[in-house]
C-alpha cells in the first residue's frame, strides 16, 4: 500500500514538473527597437520624410518581360493521366503565360492599384512601401487605425479588394477602419536588407515603428502567413501599442500546445467539436504537410540558389509561385490542370507575380524562410503568451488549423473565433466579403473587450 502511495505521489510530482516546464515562459529577448538594416552604418540624422509613391509598369519592363516569355524554352508535357499531382501542369501554365503576354493589361492593372494612395518612408534604414486610406466619415463614426500585413508570395496588393469595404461604414457598426497596408521589407515595393538577421521579430519591430511614424501610438492589426508571424511577435513585445489582433492563419506552437495537439488525436471530437477533421487524424495532416513543404525546406536552407532561376525566368517564376498559390487556395483540386488556382482571379495572381518580377524581390522575400528559423529570439517569443485581445478566422483551405483550446495557450484573450467552409490562404483575395465581415465583427469584439475592461 505504501509502495502504491509513494508511486502515485512520484507520478503526480513528475507530471506537475512536466506541466510547469511546458507552460513556463522563456526569458524575454533583448531587442534593439532602432536596429539599423540599411546599407552601411547608421547615419547621425535619419530621413523621416513620408513620400507619395506611384506604381509604374513601364514600357521597357513590359517589352522585356514579354520577350522573355515569348522566347521561353519548350516545357516538358505532363505525364499521361496526370493533372497537378506532380506539380505545375505545364499545359495549363502555357495558357496562363500566353494570357500574360497577350491579354493581361499591365497599364490598367497599375491604374487600379494607383486608385489607392501609396507612400514610402524610411524605417531603420529601409524604404518601406504602404497603402494608406483614410475614410471620410461624420463625427459619430469612430475610425480605428488598422495595420494589415501579408505573407509570401504577396504584397499589400493582397488587400485591395477589401480596403473599400473596410473604410466604408457598414450596417450595425459605429466604426470604420483607416487602413495602412504595408509591404514587408524585401517584399513588393519595400526595400530589402543586405544584413542577416531580419527575422519576423525584427520585422514586427519595424512595422510598429512604421505606425509610430504615422502618428499611431495605439492601433489594430490584421495579418496572415508571414505577416501573422511578424505581427504575433509585435503584439507579444508591444501589447501597449496594439488594441486588437485579427489573424487569418492562427496557430500556437508553444510547448504545451504541441503536447495538447498530440493528445487531442486520442479524442478529437472532445477536443474540438467544431472541425476536428481539419487537423485529425494527424497522419493525414502530416502527409499533406510533407507533400507540400518541399519548397519550404528549400527556401529555408538555400533561398539564394532557387532565387537565381526565379529571378532570371518569368516563366519559371510564374510556374513556381502559381503552383504554391493554387494548393493553399484549394488543396482538393490537384486532379485539375489548375490545381486550385482558379479559386483566385487570374489577374490578381498575375498582379502578384508581376510586382515580384518588377521589383526583383523573389530572393529578398524567400530569405524570410531562412531568417525565420535561425534566431533564438523567434523561439522565445513564440513560447510567450500575449494578452492582446485576438480574433481568429479559419478558412477551409488554410495551411494551419488549431482548435481554440490550443490557440488560447498563446492568445490568452481570444475574444472571437469563426470557421468558414469556404476560402483559403489568400483570404482577402479569395473571399473578400467574408473576410471584411469577419474583421468588422472582430472590431466590435475588441471595442467591447476594452469597454468591459474599463
Amino acid at each position: 500500500m505504501k509502495f502504491l502511495l509513494l508511486t502515485s505521489v512520484l507520478i503526480a510530482i513528475s507530471l506537475r514538473i512536466f506541466y510547469n516546464y511546458l507552460t513556463s515562459v522563456p526569458e524575454r529577448p533583448k531587442i534593439d527597437p532602432q536596429r539599423w538594416w540599411g546599407s552601411g552604418s547608421k547615419p547621425a540624422k535619419e530621413d523621416e520624410s513620408i513620400r507619395p509613391f506611384k506604381i509604374d509598369f513601364n514600357d521597357t519592363m513590359i517589352q522585356d518581360l514579354k520577350q522573355r516569355l515569348i522566347n521561353r524554352r519548350r516545357f516538358t508535357k505532363p505525364l499521361e493521366g496526370i493533372q497537378s499531382e506532380y506539380g505545375m501542369n505545364t499545359d495549363y501554365l502555357n495558357k496562363v503565360l500566353t494570357y500574360w503576354v497577350e491579354k493581361y493589361d499591365f497599364k490598367k492593372r497599375a491604374e487600379l492599384l494607383n486608385k489607392f494612395p501609396h507612400y514610402k518612408t524610411r524605417i531603420q534604414g529601409l524604404d518601406l512601401h504602404y497603402i494608406r486610406v483614410t475614410p471620410k466619415v461624420n463625427k459619430n463614426i469612430k475610425v480605428l487605425p488598422l495595420l494589415m500585413l501579408h505573407g509570401w508570395p504577396s504584397s499589400s496588393k493582397e488587400f485591395v479588394k477589401v480596403i473599400p469595404t473596410l473604410t466604408t461604414p457598414q450596417d450595425g457598426y459605429d466604426f470604420v477602419f483607416e487602413v495602412i497596408a504595408a509591404d514587408l521589407p524585401g517584399f513588393g515595393f519595400s526595400e530589402g536588407t543586405n544584413k542577416p538577421g531580419l527575422n519576423p521579430v525584427q520585422i514586427g519591430v519595424m512595422m510598429r515603428n512604421l505606425m509610430l511614424r504615422l502618428g499611431f501610438k495605439q492601433f489594430y492589426v490584421q495579418a496572415g502567413d508571414w505577416g501573422s508571424q511578424c505581427s504575433t511577435h509585435m503584439v507579444t513585445l508591444f501589447p501597449e501599442n496594439v488594441l486588437g489582433y485579427h489573424i487569418n492563419m492562427a496557430g500556437s506552437i508553444r510547448r504545451i500546445s504541441i503536447v495538447k495537439l498530440l493528445l487531442g488525436s486520442l479524442f478529437p471530437t472532445w477536443i474540438d467539436s467544431d472541425h476536428p477533421e481539419r487537423v485529425y487524424p494527424l497522419t493525414k495532416y502530416f502527409t499533406y504537410v510533407l507533400r507540400e513543404s518541399g519548397y519550404f525546406h528549400l527556401q529555408f536552407t538555400k533561398p539564394d540558389t532557387i532565387g537565381v532561376a526565379l529571378t532570371d525566368s518569368p516563366a519559371g517564376l510564374a510556374g513556381y509561385l502559381m503552383e504554391k498559390m493554387a494548393i493553399v487556395s484549394n488543396r482538393d483540386q490537384m486532379d485539375t490542370p489548375h490545381g486550385g488556382l482558379e479559386s483566385l482571379d487570374l489577374d490578381d495572381v498575375l498582379d502578384t507575380i508581376t510586382i515580384i518580377w518588377v521589383n526583383e524581390c523573389i530572393v529578398t522575400s524567400t530569405r524570410l524562410y531562412s531568417e525565420g528559423f535561425r534566431w533564438a529570439e523567434d523561439y522565445a517569443l513564440q513560447d510567450t503568451p500575449t494578452e492582446v485581445p485576438t480574433a481568429a478566422v479559419k478558412f477551409l483551405h488554410e495551411v494551419v488549423y488549431h482548435p481554440d483550446w490550443i490557440l488560447r495557450d498563446k492568445f490568452v484573450n481570444l475574444v472571437r473565433s469563426k470557421s468558414y467552409d469556404i476560402g483559403g490562404h489568400f483570404a482577402a483575395l479569395h473571399t473578400p466579403k467574408e473576410f471584411a465581415e469577419d474583421l468588422f465583427a472582430a472590431g466590435a469584439a475588441f471595442l467591447n473587450f476594452h469597454s468591459q475592461k474599463k
